[in-house]
């Protein structure tokens, strides 16, 4: 079966940088988007990054734009998120996410599998 392992969560000063992973399994990984959204207490899950199949297509949301990338390796079916300049509103629990299709989208309905998600605390 298709299964999706986020790493890399923990927590951090606001003004520091993570890095999360996913790998991801039972699927030819690099025929699809993925994308990373997060959801924090009593919030929708919303995105924060969006790549497409060969990674020439992006996308980020007016919040995390210049302080986050999104980047992936097919060769090794590796998904990335790298997070600068962190702060305490970007708490929240990290999900890797693959599309339905190869083309970058933004919305949580373009994606049928998920992971089950990785704790980022930013801490004032």
């Amino acid at each position: 079966q298709v299964q999706l392992v986020e790493s890399g969560g923990g927590s951090v000063q606001a003004g520091g940088s993570l890095s999360l992973s996913c790998r991801v399994s039972g699927r030819v990984f690099r025929a699809y988007a993925m994308g990373w959204f997060r959801q924090a207490p009593g919030k929708e899950r919303e995105y924060v990054a969006a790549i497409s199949w060969n990674g020439d297509t992006t996308y980020y949301p007016d919040t995390v734009t210049g302080r986050f990338t999104i980047s992936r390796d097919n060769a090794k079916n590796m998904l990335y998120l790298q997070m600068n300049r962190l702060t305490p509103e970007d708490t929240a629990i990290y999900y890797c996410a693959s599309g339905v299709g190869s083309s970058a989208r933004v919305g949580v309905e373009w994606y049928d599998y998920w992971g089950q998600g990785t704790q980022v605390t930013v801490s004032s």
